[in-house]
């Protein structure tokens, strides 16, 4: 965990960041969230690491332990593409590579011309979920299955013409790690970057040690409000098959203690406590707007909705999930599940804020802790 400091001593408001605690407490115990973790910190260490709420949205559910493991939804999508930024930090692949280069079969219908970049910037023409991806999920299918069903896919649009977000993209990066580097994604994130940084509660699918011992890890994860219908399936958010699936656009499990390591890692360069996981470069070029080299992307979105390299930029006049208060250098993601990270160069700060209640498409209550956060920076 990275070191602490008393908010006063790293250029916060103390009385502000409480206001931002006392306000998740307040959601917690009036159950518009179930759970939450929130870390924040800036110049390296953290001013605020607290957990509240309850293990299960059920009202007589057990409180969260202070190691709460939480499922991070699309907060994943950075995490796997900076696993796609260490094998271009090698020599070993290019943004401009087709993937086709690597994925023969990624080229059928039309998809010769899409490359690294626009997968990692959402202009690819891939959809979000596949069209069958509920009945994929029902039958327990593997990850390898969705890249095979995504390869056969027609794109909605010429690659680098429109901005459309999907996680399909970031599924066939995950490939492209594998083929590359000789090993899933999941491993090599794990063998390169949670081991390297420190991130002992962190998988890109939990591996059959969380779930032995008198007290498995497994147990930690925060299980995440659903409806009643979803919660009949087998293959839900709080299910072994989606634990375990380690989907590379949404499977993360990890704490808040955790993220923030990845987040300071960024904010570093690319180092944290003498450990090189990117490149300067290569953190510079994921948090720069990539879309001002595509000419046919509407200029509305090249201006107004910046996309980095698996990071999504501060975009102007939008309060969703980011806040209003954040400087035009901030990048970051936010997950279906409730959860949102950013980092501020600027100011040298980040928020990491999980919680279990799905807030999209706004994301208002992530936004006014957000806001919260932002406004106690001195």
């Amino acid at each position: 965990m990275l070191p602490t400091a008393e908010p006063q001593e790293i250029g916060y408001c103390p009385h502000k960041l409480q206001q931002a605690c006392d306000l998740l407490e307040t959601w917690t115990r009036q159950d518009q969230l179930p759970a939450a973790g929130l870390a924040v910190g800036r110049h390296g260490r953290l001013a605020v690491m607290q957990i509240s709420g309850r293990q299960r949205p059920d009202p007589d559910s057990a409180p969260l332990t202070s190691e709460a493991v939480f499922l991070v939804a699309s907060v994943t999508k950075p995490v796997t593409c900076a696993g796609v930024m260490m094998l271009i930090d090698r020599g070993e692949i290019l943004l401009s590579d087709r993937v086709s280069r690597f994925l023969p079969e990624f080229a059928a219908h039309g998809k010769e011309k899409v490359t690294l970049r626009h997968l990692m910037t959402h202009t690819s023409g891939l959809p979000d979920m596949l069209p069958d991806n509920d009945q994929l999920r029902s039958q327990h299918q593997g990850l390898a299955e969705f890249v095979r069903r995504t390869c056969e896919l027609e794109l909605r649009f010429p690659a680098g013409h429109e901005v459309s977000y999907q996680s399909m993209g970031i599924a066939i990066l995950s490939e492209v790690v594998q083929r590359v580097s000789g090993q899933p994604c999941r491993d090599f994130l794990q063998q390169h970057l949670f081991e390297p940084l420190g991130m002992r509660d962190t998988v890109l699918g939990a591996p059959a040690s969380w779930y032995e011992g008198p007290e498995p890890k497994i147990g930690r994860v925060a299980h995440v409000r659903q409806t009643a219908e979803v919660e009949q399936t087998d293959w839900h958010w709080n299910t072994d098959y989606w634990w375990t699936f380690g989907a590379p656009w949404g499977g993360l499990l990890t704490t808040p203690a955790d993220l923030s390591l990845f987040m300071q890692m960024m904010l570093n360069q690319g180092q944290l406590n003498g450990v090189r996981i990117l490149s300067p470069a290569a953190v510079g070029a994921m948090t720069s707007n990539q879309l001002c080299q595509m000419p046919h992307v509407p200029e509305l979105d090249r201006r107004c909705k910046p996309w980095g390299l698996g990071w999504r930029l501060n975009w102007p006049a939008h309060s969703e999930n980011f806040g209003d208060l954040l400087s035009p250098s901030t990048y970051g993601h936010w997950g279906i599940t409730g959860t949102v990270a950013w980092a501020d160069p600027r100011n040298n700060s980040f928020l990491v804020l999980l919680t279990t209640q799905p807030q999209e498409p706004e994301g208002r209550l992530l936004a006014q802790i957000s806001n919260l956060v932002a406004s106690a920076l001195r």
